[in-house]
Parts: C-alpha cells; sequence; structure tokens
C-alpha cells in the first residue's frame, strides 16, 4: 500500500507509539555456524544487522536552483543530528541504520557523497552529517529517476550491513526525462522487496524553462514510489523543506505500515502519464 502525505499532516509525536516495526523483509537462508564457535558467530552476524539500510538518492539537476540545494543538503545533515531522529533511531530493534547518500541527474550521472556508514547515535549521525556538509554543491543535466533507482540497487549488494528493510528515498522537483522509463525500474527494485519513498519538490510554480509539471506529487505516486508503507512527502513551501526532509527520515527510520493507506496504483486510473517527462522533453528538443 502507498501513502501520501503534504507537509504538516504528519504529527510526528504520535508515530512512534507502540506498534511493531513494518516491512520487515524476508529472512534470508538460515545461518548455520561452526558448532565449535557459534557464539562469536552470532555476536558477529548480530553486530552486522540494522534496522534498515536506507539510500538516500537526491536531485541536483538544473531545475534545482542553487539556494534550494543548499537547503536540501542542510536539511538532510540537520535531520540526521536531530534528537527526534536520534529517539526513534533507539526505538528500533537493533537501534542502529546503514545510510549510503547519492547525488543524481542523467541516467548516466550518479555521484556518491556518502558511502555506507553506520548510524548508532550521535557521535556517528554528526560524522555523516559532516561528511554530507563537506562536499561542493554541484549541479548538471537532465532527469533520470529510473537511473537513480537502477543506480541504487547493486550499492544494496556492496552493504557490509544487513538490514530488516531495505529502502530507497528519492528526491526530485520533476519527472523523468532520460534513461529508462521509471515505471519499470521502480517495478524491478519491488520485485526484490525493496521500498521507495519520494520527496516531490514543488517550492516553484510550473516553468516551461525548468520542464516542471502540476501534480508533481501524483506523479510520484503514481510512477515512483511502491513497497509495503511507502509514502510520499510533498514540499510546497520552500520553509517547510527542512522540516520536510526531517520528517520523511523519522518515517523511515520507524518503519510504521501507515494507517491511512491509498488505493494501490494497480486498482485504479492513473491521475498522471507516467511518460510525460520524455514526452515535454521529446516535444521540446525533437528526441
Amino acid at each position: 500500500m502507498r501513502l501520501l502525505f503534504s507537509i504538516g499532516a504528519v504529527l510526528v509525536a504520535g508515530m512512534f507509539a507502540g506498534g511493531d516495526v513494518a516491512g520487515i523483509a524476508a529472512p534470508g537462508p538460515k545461518f548455520e555456524p561452526p558448532k565449535n564457535q557459534p557464539q562469536r558467530f552470532a555476536a558477529d552476524r548480530d553486530a552486522q544487522t540494522v534496522d534498515v539500510e536506507l539510500i538516500l538518492a537526491v536531485d541536483v539537476s538544473y531545475s534545482m536552483d542553487m539556494d534550494e540545494l543548499a537547503i536540501q543538503r542542510e536539511g538532510y545533515a540537520q535531520a540526521i543530528q536531530s534528537k527526534e531522529f536520534l529517539q526513534a533511531l533507539k526505538l528500533g530493534p537493533n537501534g542502529r541504520i546503514a545510510v549510503t547518500y547519492f547525488e543524481w541527474a542523467a541516467s548516466s550521472d550518479q555521484k556518491i557523497i556518502i558511502p555506507w556508514r553506520l548510524i548508532d547515535g550521535p557521535e556517528t549521525a554528526d560524522a555523516v552529517a559532516a561528511e554530507i556538509m563537506k562536499t561542493p554543491i554541484r549541479r548538471a543535466s537532465r532527469t533520470s529517476i529510473s537511473g537513480a533507482i537502477t543506480f541504487a540497487m547493486p550499492l544494496f549488494d556492496e552493504d557490509p550491513y544487513r538490514g530488516l528493510r531495505r529502502v530507497i528515498d528519492i528526491s526530485g522537483d520533476g519527472p523523468n526525462n532520460n534513461g529508462g522509463p521509471v515505471t519499470v525500474a521502480r517495478d524491478a527494485a519491488l520485485e526484490k522487496g525493496v521500498v521507495i519513498n519520494g520527496l516531490p519538490i514543488m517550492v516553484k510554480e510550473p516553468s516551461y524553462s525548468t520542464m516542471d509539471i502540476d501534480n508533481l506529487d501524483f506523479y510520484y505516486e503514481d510512477c515512483v514510489i511502491g513497497g509495503p508503507g511507502s509514502f510520499v512527502i510533498t514540499i510546497k513551501d520552500r520553509d517547510k523543506f527542512k522540516e520536510a526532509i526531517r520528517t520523511k527520515l523519522l518515517m523511515e527510520v520507524a518503519g510504521r505500515t501507515p494507517e491511512r493507506p491509498v488505493m494501490p496504483v494497480a486498482d485504479k486510473e492513473p491521475r498522471v502519464n507516467c511518460l510525460i517527462g520524455e514526452k515535454i522533453w521529446s516535444d521540446r528538443w525533437g528526441r
């Protein structure tokens, strides 16, 4: 099931009250340690287990202005350091998560800013936040959400930690207009048990020059996100940018199943053409 949020509709204070962690992936093959060293191997395995493997995939296309890119960076860094985030972290069964952060634009343009890092308390959270902030801000051409999802999937195999859940968190301010169809990449990820959440950025009026579209939140819900408990948090006010990022990360760490599910896309008429970005690009440039 999928859930659509607009910022301000989420009551963070009540989000962690009771209930089981949702969206837990099925366990892998049974682990059989040697009989002469069962305790050491069990301890090693437990030390590598985290509540969620979280990939933060952040749009840096030219439609994002430099101020938005700076606020976005600051938003992620401050959210990871926030007391609310650290509180949510400790409420998980393991009290730790693994996170990696990359920026994306065209289908062949992805750059890892933070390789896989363990966050298990204030010190590791501060270290990750500092690493996010020290990297120079960049912008690049085109928007390939499908490329971002495709790039993200092998990163799970490289993660030294084993998550109870695997989540890709996509932020962006426009539809896919480069690379393969976004729904193909999304569906391939969902088949492997990965959840995709979205942060559509709608702080500017749609513009021909930036290839923005109306109802980007609907596009993300219908074409981008998926998996058990997946959701969209929409940013429509620049002043709410950081608050939205913090709310989204809190929900992903908590891993709760939404109480107000939205009808799955397969069960309703799509509200947005999932190839709208490609169509706009083709109409403008003829390719």
